[in-house]
């Protein structure tokens, strides 16, 4: 099977001059710039796995295939995508979704990226050609690796057709701890436990105000070996009680669902929006950047994982200057996330995304150029 009825879209949509926006399933249709009137090209009916070595540890699947469906082909050889995509809706995300947003969950500080882990990709340009860069195996480095510009794209530099992705089996041992420390302190810790070789995979701090009197909690959780997870959480305890805190390991089923609702924001700090007029934002900063006294509304205040280098607040669309300016200056960049209820696509009239230096500017307009020289993909989903 080939993307022959794409290209056939992509062909007609160049001779009527007509830009199209690249659509799944639609489940992160409220991330990036506003969609527009734009005709909607829907890569769902290109789907399924086309080749999986669990021994070589790849996986190749068409832009189509639903995400749930890839990795449960995965569970069952005991492999993982160790960058664990969020879904934020069940059953709709796809593959191809997957990697044109380019978002990652709780553990990308430790197993890194969608980015990282792509090895190929077919795609469909804007001319209507059918292109393949990279490979099918982890060491095939060789070209200029625009698989991996791909990521995050949002859709408008090229129908992404198939991807080839690196898995990871699943680790042998899993644990979390649960320590009460506030914000100041955890980052601290953090700092402290960077730079020593802990099994660390994912970490989350987020105050609870649901509690009497209101508690500030620190997640850790450690994949590995069974001896470098044992030693790692008697490190990490002494450590927490030492700063005045205090941890207790948690019961694994609970914990793995906890790690999913947040990647998945299905926890109450995403789904509880202070006020209507309320956008929540993805602040990503050096991660041992310290406490910072935001311009958030509402309590809880902020969401912090990565090992604190993101942060997840919320705050009205008014403050996103503020917080994009304040961003730069700690060596990093704010996104609004999602939307207000109450104003919906009037708070993205500024620009979701943090503008772009002169520099990264060119490089971007010359490769929509050679990817899409009639532009039809110019939907403006990522422009700054």
């Amino acid at each position: 099977m080939t993307p022959h009825h794409l290209q056939n879209q992509i062909n007609q949509a160049r001779a009527s001059k007509q830009a199209l926006r690249i659509r799944g399933g639609g489940s992160k249709d409220f991330y990036g710039n506003a969609l527009g009137n734009f005709a909607v090209l829907d890569t769902r009916s290109y789907s399924g796995i086309c080749s999986y070595e669990p021994s070589e540890l790849v996986v190749t699947a068409r832009a189509g295939t639903p995400l749930a469906e890839l990795e449960a082909a995965l569970l069952e050889k005991n492999q993982y995508l160790p960058f664990e995509p969020p879904s934020f809706s069940q059953g709709a995300s796809t593959v191809g979704g997957m990697v044109a947003a380019g978002l990652s969950g709780a553990a990308r500080a430790s197993c890194g990226s969608v980015r990282d882990h792509i090895l190929g990709v077919q795609i469909v340009s804007g001319a209507g050609e059918v292109l393949r860069f990279g490979g099918t195996v982890m060491k095939n480095v060789a070209g200029y690796d625009v698989s991996r510009l791909l990521a995050g794209s949002m859709g408008t530099l090229a129908l992404i057709a198939e991807v080839s992705l690196k898995v990871l089996p699943i680790p042998v041992e899993d644990a979390t701890l649960r320590c009460q420390i506030g914000q100041a302190g955890a980052l601290k810790l953090l700092n402290q436990w960077r730079a020593q070789p802990l099994p660390i995979n994912s970490t989350a701090w987020v105050p609870d105000g649901t509690t009497t009197p209101p508690a500030d909690y620190l997640f850790v959780r450690l994949r590995g070996a069974k001896a470098a997870v044992s030693s790692g959480l008697a490190l990490i305890k002494k450590d927490v009680q030492a700063a005045g805190g205090a941890a207790a390991l948690m019961e694994t089923a609970a914990a793995a669902q906890d790690w999913r609702k947040a990647n998945n924001h299905q926890l109450p700090f995403f789904t509880q929006a202070p006020t209507n007029d309320a956008c929540l934002w993805r602040l990503s900063l050096p991660a041992a950047t310290p406490a910072l006294d935001l311009l958030q509304v509402g309590n809880p205040a902020q969401y912090i994982e990565w090992q604190g280098a993101q942060r997840w607040l919320w705050a009205t669309a008014a403050n996103g200057a503020a917080l994009k300016t304040m961003a730069i200056k700690l060596g990093g960049h704010a996104v609004l996330f999602r939307a207000s209820q109450k104003y919906g696509d009037t708070d993205k009239a500024s620009s979701v995304f943090q503008k772009q230096s002169a520099m990264l500017e060119t490089i971007n307009q010359r490769l929509r150029h050679e990817l899409d020289p009639h532009q039809i993909f110019n939907t403006k989903r990522m422009s700054s």
